[in-house]
């Protein structure tokens, strides 16, 4: 029998030292240009603010209708 080893994604940037960071920081800088990286981080700011907003009324969503009495045709009656 063969052993399946799953490896998940993050674990690509668990050896990460400082060197590295800003070795890919400096590549992001010379690719994208010093004016372009705020607008950049500003799309992304915004996309995770709009995600979690949406995460959120979800999980609203999921917790009013826990609440929800249910309604009498629901319930067996005499």
């Amino acid at each position: 029998m063969t052993a399946v080893i799953v490896k998940s994604p993050l674990l690509l940037f668990q050896d990460l030292g400082m060197s590295e960071l800003l070795l890919i920081a400096l590549v992001v800088l010379l690719l994208f240009g010093g004016k372009k990286i705020p607008e950049l981080m500003r799309g992304l700011g915004k996309g995770i603010r709009e995600f979690n907003d949406a995460k959120n009324n979800v999980r609203k969503e999921i917790e009013e209708g826990m609440k929800e009495t249910p309604s009498t045709t629901d319930q067996k009656g005499a």
